[in-house]
Formats: structure tokens, sequence, C-alpha cells
């Protein structure tokens, strides 16, 4: 496991955050007593899937799998921090509820919570690439 801290733009509006990439056998181990899917989201830097998971112990993990065009294996695992993902799920769900409001309303709007969630993404894609676990 591979921790590196990814600051973003002041305008950004999010603290830096201290993420995790984990290789496979990282990745079963922290998945092995089970994984809940919570939401997906397919960008131009590839589809990411958010779940949480626990290990043997019940140890809680909350992750991000990374997923390039049709492959059926993630280019990348990312665990976070409770917290930072829960800002994750936040701008999701802001987006979910938004989406609510009329079609002008939308149309008026270019940069919602689900764009800033992309970003926040690109960033950390961006600072994880590197890295090899």
């Amino acid at each position: 496991m591979k921790s590196f801290i990814v600051g973003f733009h002041q305008e950004d509006n999010v603290d830096s955050m201290q993420i995790q990439k984990l290789n496979q056998q990282e990745f079963e181990k922290a998945t092995a007593g089970g994984t809940r899917q919570l939401f997906e989201l397919d960008t131009n830097i590839g589809f990411f899937v958010f779940f949480d998971a626990a290990d043997i112990d019940g140890a809680l993990s909350y992750m991000v799998l990374q997923y390039q065009e049709d492959q059926e294996e993630p280019i990348g695992c990312y665990s976070f921090q409770l917290k930072d993902f829960y800002e994750f799920m936040a701008l999701f769900l802001s987006d979910v509820y938004a989406g609510e409001e009329s079609e002008q309303e939308e149309e008026e709007e270019a940069y919602g919570p689900v764009h800033h969630l992309a970003h926040l993404l690109y960033h950390i894609v961006a600072e994880g690439n590197d890295l090899k676990v």
C-alpha cells in the first residue's frame, strides 16, 4: 500500500487528502469480509466504482476502483479516510437531488456537484498514476 497526499486548487474548497493506493493482495485482504457498492461515476478519465468494505476482522475501508474503457480489471484502487469519502458521497447525492430541478435550470448550470467530483478524481488519479503498487 502506497500513501500519497493530494493537494487541490484553492477554489476547489477541499482540504488536502491522504490516500492509499492498493495492489491486488491488499485489496483482497481489505475486502475479505465483504463489500457494499454505493455508486458509480463515468467520467472522461475512467469509470469509478465507490464502495465500502470490511476485512476479516471487521475493519472498514472506503474505496474507489478505477476502470478504463472496456477493461474487466481495475487499473487503480484507492482507499480514503471516511471524512474524504463522505465528501465524495455528498457531491454525488447533491447532483442526484439537483437533477429534480427543471431542465432549464440544469442547462444554465454547466458545472455541478458531479462535475466537481470528477475534477477531484482527476487530481487523485494524476497524483497516484506514478505510484507502482
